[in-house]
């Protein structure tokens, strides 16, 4: 058995989608278990950028089987879309299995979304208006389209019939917009059904089979651990678990079945939304940070807010996680920085913590404790090996190491494949 599970150990965009392609050359399975395409995972090949949004990014690899897990909530227009394009890359997209437990995403869902979030006013969570919310708070309330239900047409219209009656009321009557027509939702994806059916199984039955074949299995993460429904920085967080537990549940496996887990973290600390954020830069600093390392989100454009690494809260992450090991990333951004800070504790009126607080009015009168460390100007985006990078930056990495009391097993140095180095095996 061969099995891991990559998370983000911030509020995600921590560069998951490029440690994932690069161990997904490894791995007879990738698997997505949660979120939906609110997520984004950049992968460069040479001069090609792929963005991925759904479809796993194990999917540039034609031999490895692509799991859409029983945990992801499923857009098949954005699934279409995206499969669309990457066919016209040439990429091989056979190896899709979607599972027949995931839920469906609705045009209600996605309505829904839009006009809560306008409706919050200045209480904006930062939602990407994609329905992901809605359509996990009908999968709760138990009240849910699945795949599954898609797949038979009288079953189908019958369950949705009865869910457009009800989200119309709630779209005119409480947030006074426009009804959808229940005709034309019903066609459109009883012609999604056609489409997406060759890629319907059970998922749940490939993965345990494949793990118990010995078989490399790469669970890849969407979003990040503070984004976490419960353990995040709630209600600024994401409506399922991008935690490594999450992936028991969002993919049908037991937890004696994950082996490693790689926590994934930029060299710095980045957020999109709002939300407390202590060791947040809105200064030059900020700005260079966020010019040098292009941190504009993948799936929607907006830019990341940015500021130095902060060690509690990937303590936090780790801990929650039970992560065996560390992806540092983006720390080629870093180059040209005279100092470089890392946040050991936060000081909270007269006391100093070392813990993430659950009340974000606590976080929010939190002050970053900072240790200083001397940068480089060296360009490390060539370097071939740990000990080829300056001595600062070493420094850096394994001061980073001994306040995780874990592993840095790759550091990346460039958005490329080639520019990884990684210092221990991943897969066992």
């Amino acid at each position: 058995m061969s099995t891991v599970v990559i998370v983000g150990a911030q509020w995600g965009d921590e560069g998951k989608g490029k440690i994932i392609d690069y161990l997904a050359a490894e791995a007879d399975v990738v698997v997505r278990g949660q979120g939906g395409n609110n997520a984004g995972h950049t992968v460069v090949v040479g001069d090609k950028k792929y963005a991925l949004h759904l479809i796993p990014s194990g999917i540039l690899y034609p031999e490895t089987i692509n799991i859409i897990g029983n945990g992801v909530v499923f857009d098949p227009e954005g699934f279409l879309n995206e499969l669309e394009k990457l066919e016209a890359e040439g990429v091989i997209t056979e190896n899709i299995k979607i599972s027949d437990r995931a839920h469906v995403i609705f045009p209600y869902h996605k309505v829904i979304d839009t006009l809560a979030e306008k409706a919050r006013g200045d209480k904006m969570i930062g939602t990407t208006k994609k329905g992901i919310g809605p359509c996990y708070m009908d999968k709760v309330e138990r009240s849910g389209i699945r795949i599954c239900d898609l797949m038979e047409k009288e079953v189908f219209i019958e369950k949705v019939t009865a869910q457009i009656e009800r989200k119309n009321k709630i779209i005119e009557k409480l947030y006074d917009g426009e009804r959808l027509n229940k005709d034309e939702i019903v066609k459109k994806y009883l012609e999604y059904a056609e489409k997406i059916r060759p890629y319907v199984d059970d998922t749940t039955v490939i993965v345990y089979d494949e793990i118990k074949n010995n078989k490399k299995v790469l669970f890849e993460g969407a979003q990040g651990t503070l984004l976490d429904i419960d353990l995040g920085t709630y209600p600024y967080v994401t409506s399922s678990h991008p935690i490594s537990g999450g992936f028991t549940i969002g993919s049908g496996i037991g937890p004696n079945m994950i082996e490693e887990v790689l926590g994934i973290a930029k060299a710095y600390t980045t957020r999109v939304g709002k939300g407390p954020f202590v060791t947040e830069l809105d200064d030059e600093m900020g700005d260079k940070i966020r010019t040098a390392g292009n941190e504009f989100g993948t799936t929607t454009g907006r830019p990341r807010r940015c500021g130095w690494f902060d060690l509690v809260m990937v303590k936090y992450a780790a801990r929650i996680n039970g992560m065996t090991c560390i992806a540092l990333m983006l720390l080629d951004v870093l180059t040209g920085f005279d100092k470089i800070k890392i946040c050991t504790g936060y000081k909270l009126d007269d006391k100093i913590i070392d813990y993430f607080h659950a009340s974000l009015n606590q976080l929010s009168n939190c002050e970053p404790i900072y240790e200083e460390l001397d940068g480089w100007n060296e360009d490390i985006t060539e370097a071939k090996s740990f000990e080829e990078l300056p001595e600062n930056a070493k420094r850096y990495i394994c001061r980073i190491e001994e306040l995780l009391e874990l592993p840095v097993k790759i550091v990346s140095i460039g958005p490329k494949r080639s520019q990884t180095i990684v210092r221990d095996n991943i897969f066992r």
